[in-house]
């Protein structure tokens, strides 16, 4: 009897299992509207920042470097040193996420960048 039940149960939930291995998957990354943040930040790139400034971080493996608007530019290393999203030193610091930096200076208010 219970390999009987076992067997009519398994015809009936078939289709069901079928049907539902068909169903797209709303929470799938759709092609051209994601951005990969695991992906490497290019060799050198230029963000527009919020308060009308471009900056163009020069990423260097183990640091970056940054072009401020002026033509000025600064070394910041990996902190810590295994990171390559965070780079900074004494009261300056660079985050890159994705196509966003957060860039603080020492004094002044962060600023946010956009690639």
């Amino acid at each position: 009897m219970a390999i009987r039940r076992t067997f009519r149960a398994t015809l009936a939930l078939f289709p069901l299992l079928i049907i539902a291995a068909c169903v797209s998957q709303t929470n799938a990354p759709k092609t051209g509207t994601t951005t990969d943040l695991t992906a490497p930040q290019p060799r050198t790139a230029t963000y527009n920042c919020a308060d009308g400034t471009r900056i163009t971080i020069e990423n260097l493996g183990t640091s970056v470097r940054v072009l401020g608007p002026d033509g000025a530019s600064e070394d910041l290393p990996a902190s810590p040193a295994n990171q390559s999203s965070r780079f900074g030193e004494a009261h300056d610091a660079i985050v890159i996420d994705g196509r966003d930096a957060l860039v603080m200076k020492g004094g002044k208010t962060p600023l946010t960048c956009k690639r």
